[in-house]
This record gives C-alpha cells, structure tokens and sequence, in this order.
C-alpha cells in the first residue's frame, strides 16, 4: 500500500494525499556527456547545532554542502558557487562565501571533469558607504583578486551597490568595461530581475527591459573576448530569446528561467550563429531536479527532443510554484526538497529563510516532486514530511 498523508491545502484544510507508484528519475549512466553546459546555482548547507545568532551569523555544515556538490558534478551538472542571491546577500556573507569557493575549488579537482564558477560581487560594501562607482569597481576588484588568487572563474554579479550609485547607463558601462577587461579569463555575466532581488530595479541604467539590454548588450560587444556568457534572470523567454539573437558569435546565453527552461535549453534552431540557436543553462531549479535535468539532457544529446520535453515537462509546475512571488524566497523551496529525499539531515537555512515559506506552499511541493517522479526515497520523504507537519501541530 502506498503512504498517505494529510496535506495542508491554501484553503487552511487538510487533504488526503497518497503517493504514486512509479520509480524514481534514474540518470543517465555515469560519464555521457551532454551537448549543453549546464550550471546549478548549488545551495548551502547551513549547520543547525551551532550556537549562533542565525539572523546575524553564518555558519555552514562544510562537508554536508561539499557532498552535495560532489552528487552534481556525478550527475553531470555544473556548480555556480556562491552566486545564489537567494542566500547570498540573505544570510550568506562575503567571508564565508569566499571559504565556500575556496573548499568547493579544492573538492572539484578531485573529479575529472567537474566545472565551477564562483560569483564576484560587492556584496561586502556598506551601501551607505558607497558614494560613487569607483567605489563600486574597487568593490568587484576586491572580490576578484580574492576568487582568481584560489584559482576560480568569475560570474560577475548584479551589484546593488551600482545600482544605488549609478546614474546612467554609461556608469554601468564604465564598471563593467573596468572589470571585464582585468579578467583572468572569460567570465559569466549575470543580469538579476527585480523578482529576484528589489534592489536591482532599473539594472543597466533603465527599468525598460528593452533599453537595459541595449546596454548590456554594448558592455559584451566591447569586451567579447572576455564574457563566455551572459546568465539573465527575468523569467520572460521571450526576452532571452531575443538578447541571445544578438550575442556576438560565441557568446552564451546561460538561461536563468526557472519558468520557461526546458523551451530555451532546447531552442529553436533560428539564428545566423550555433549560439543564436539554444541556451545553456546556469538554474537554481536545476538543485532540486538533478536526476531529471541528468537525464533529459543527455536524451537532448542524443537527439531525442520528445524525451526530453517528457522528463522536464513535469519539472515545469514543481519549479513555477518553488520560484513564485515572492521570488526572492525561492530558496526554502530548494532545501526543503533536499531535506526531503534524504540530501541533508535537517530543514534549517542560513539567515533562518527555512521560514520564508507557508506549511501549505511546502505541501504543494511535495505533491509537484511526487508528479514530477523526484521524490528519490519515499518512506524517508513521508516521515519527514509527517514531522515536519507535526512540528506544526498537524496530524499527517
């Protein structure tokens, strides 16, 4: 008989929910290589037992996050460390951010193979403090010499400090023009919607999203031998569709939509250029669906686009309801399925953002992974999920 639980439903009742039958995702056999890069934004593994004020310190469970990094890299999939702005900026400060690069570099040489780009912000600066865009560009340089002395590849993040400074698109052309010229080597860029984080409205000098890519666009085409790509997160396809129509050739569009990404990975075969054609993927959703982002992209790279579209197509609601607004919280969403299948002893979070989200948004998420076939151990995910209701004063 399968397990049954009582679920909280956004109507305040309780449902019957029992789980379905079918196995597991099982990935794609160990070393198929994909015809895709594909980055998950990894998350952090907080550490429950240490006495701290969790508002205001940080403190990481290091070799329960470096196992977590290790399971991405078998199933084929990239690490963006430290870049996730829902625990960056939100919990997860520049210092340790920093060891967190410096130990995920060191774990990723012991597997052939394995990528990692690490975020490079300024999120060390006060931003009362910051009074100008030099300010700002001496904040990146601070972060980039500190992630390329470990050896890193940068993903240069949004800054909220430029974005409070800058007063036209030529300060955001200025810094970026500054950084991306004393890179080591290519770097990602990323463009952060407003859903991500408030603080970034109007990035690029405009909250015209059509006027802002003109300028983002300008940063890339003046300095394209340094970006290998630009990761945007505006969860609108058909913007990304339309900037990476107009990338220079070799330049990457990694989508950042954790709405439309299945569409986008596949792409559309249009454009004068291979990279015009399709994006590669750098996803928070992809932490949470590793075994199928595993195995529908390595039926992509066989040329099997219908098993692709079936394996993701049941992602598609699991990751639209993690990443609904407020976006920011998305996170929760992350850790709890990591919790649930076993990835992780407990469902604490860093900044205690374990609490951004309802008990019935957590329902509906196990319901989505049970539909989406990503509930990896389900007696395990049942008496957690039984826990956790209970902790809540709910009988499951």
């Amino acid at each position: 008989m399968n397990p049954t639980l009582h679920l909280p439903t956004n109507d305040g009742r309780l449902a019957r929910y029992t789980l379905r039958t079918t196995a597991p995702i099982a990935p794609a056999p160990a070393g198929t290589r994909f015809n895709r890069i594909a980055y998950s934004a990894a998350h952090v593994v907080a550490d429950p037992r240490a006495a701290i004020d969790p508002w205001l310190q940080c403190a990481i469970d290091w070799d329960a996050t470096i196992a977590y990094r290790r399971r991405l890299w078998s199933l084929g999939l990239g690490v963006a460390e430290a870049m996730d702005t829902a625990q960056r900026g939100m919990g997860l400060d520049w210092p340790t951010s920093l060891e967190l690069i410096r130990r995920s570099l060191d774990a990723a040489r012991d597997m052939p193979g394995a990528l990692v780009a690490s975020g490079c912000g300024t999120d060390h600066l006060s931003l009362d403090a910051v009074r100008n865009v030099d300010d700002v560009i001496r904040g990146y340089e601070q972060q980039m010499e500190a992630i390329e002395a470990l050896g890193g590849r940068l993903i240069v993040m949004a800054s909220r400090a430029l974005a409070r400074v800058a007063t036209s698109p030529a300060d955001y052309e200025r810094v970026y023009d500054r950084v991306l010229r004393q890179a080591g080597q290519p770097v990602i860029l990323h463009w952060l919607g407003d859903m991500f984080d408030p603080a970034l409205k109007g990035y690029w000098g405009s909250i015209d999203a059509d006027l802002a890519m003109g300028t983002a666009l300008a940063v890339i085409e003046s300095n394209a031998a340094k970006v290998d790509g630009i990761k945007i997160s505006l969860l609108d396809k058909d913007k990304e569709i339309a900037m990476r129509r107009r990338l220079p050739a070799g330049v990457r569009m990694y989508t950042g939509d954790d709405f439309n990404y299945a569409q986008l990975i596949a792409g559309d075969g249009v454009g004068a250029s291979v990279n015009h054609r399709h994006s590669d993927a750098l996803l928070g959703i992809f932490d949470a669906i590793a075994p199928a982002a595993n195995a529908a992209l390595a039926a992509l790279a066989t040329g099997d686009k219908a098993r692709f579209h079936a394996i993701l197509a049941p992602t598609v609601p699991l990751s639209r309801h993690i990443f609904a607004a407020p976006t920011r919280f998305y996170k929760t969403g992350i850790v709890f399925m990591a919790w649930l299948n076993g990835h992780q002893s407990h469902f604490t979070m860093v900044g205690g953002q374990q609490s951004t989200r309802s008990l019935a948004h957590l329902g509906e998420i196990f319901r989505l992974a049970d539909a989406a076939d990503l509930i990896e151990q389900p007696e395990l995910a049942v008496r957690r999920m039984a826990h956790l209701l209970a902790l809540h004063g709910v009988e499951a």
